[in-house]
């Protein structure tokens, strides 16, 4: 299915992090702008599998700690291994998950994400996250608003340059479900001891689509506002709850998540 909207002639955040993954869904100009990156630093493909795995760890405990059954994903990105529904679902076949992005490159493999078990349900959106109304009534049709859910924002907040507006659309999304659900949210940062990292978003943000925008440690934080953190808190991606073999020696990543829980 061709989609208009595909512009195979400028670097895409989803496509490159498709690419930092190793995935297949991506463009010569993708790979480019992709190894430009990592030039100017390095360690950026860590952060994109750091991310992905901290996802796995945060769905994986919400199924089995928090007996979470559904989940709203904004900011799907590319399918690749372990989407939120596969993680969730192998621990809990009556999960359902309810996709949202508005990448016309996602939605184009958007059936890769509708491969659920039996016994629960997948479903996909195209919408942009601005939209919440929108996507709180689509995504009715598949999750009860009256059991809790796990809002994921992965990666997604980012694109929202306005302050007031980023943390409203959290609020809004946190204040439509119940008690009990929970936020997992990841976002890149800036910090004076990560000087390249500024250096590589000048560097997209000059050549790249859609922009996108670095909070410090502190202001991520403040996107769990109203919320009980989960320990330990917000951290480096790769610092959340890794597994026991993985946990020392880990430097910090400029890719920040928690996860908190609404009570």
């Amino acid at each position: 299915m061709a989609d208009s909207r595909i512009n195979t002639t400028q670097p895409h955040t989803a496509r490159i992090w498709n690419y930092w993954l190793g995935g297949k869904d991506n463009y010569p100009v993708d790979q480019a702008a992709g190894d430009q990156i990592r030039t100017l630093h390095p360690g950026i493909g860590e952060y994109a599998r750091a991310d992905r795995l901290f996802l796995g760890r945060a769905v994986s405990h919400l199924v089995t700690e928090c007996g979470i059954r559904q989940f709203l994903d904004i900011g799907t990105g590319l399918p690749t291994a372990d989407n939120t529904h596969e993680v969730a679902q192998r621990l809990a076949p009556e999960t359902r998950v309810v996709y949202v992005d508005n990448d016309p490159l996602v939605l184009t493999h958007a059936r890769a994400l509708l491969t659920s078990t039996p016994e629960g349900k997948t479903d996909y959106l195209d919408e942009d996250l601005r939209n919440v109304e929108a996507i709180l009534e689509h995504a009715a049709k598949t999750l009860d608003f009256d059991r809790p859910v796990a809002l994921m924002l992965l990666g997604v907040v980012i694109f929202i340059d306005d302050d007031s507006e980023a943390y409203g659309i959290v609020r809004r999304l946190l204040d439509a479900l119940p008690a009990g659900s929970h936020l997992v949210l990841s976002h890149t940062i800036t910090s004076p001891s990560m000087p390249d990292v500024d250096e590589a978003v000048a560097f997209w943000n000059e050549n790249g689509t859609p922009k996108l925008t670095q909070r410090t440690p502190d202001r991520v934080a403040e996107f769990f506002d109203g919320l009980e953190l989960l320990d330990p808190g917000v951290v480096s991606c790769n610092r959340w709850r890794p597994e026991a073999d993985a946990a020392s020696g880990l430097e910090d990543v400029a890719m920040f998540g928690g996860v908190g829980v609404k009570r």
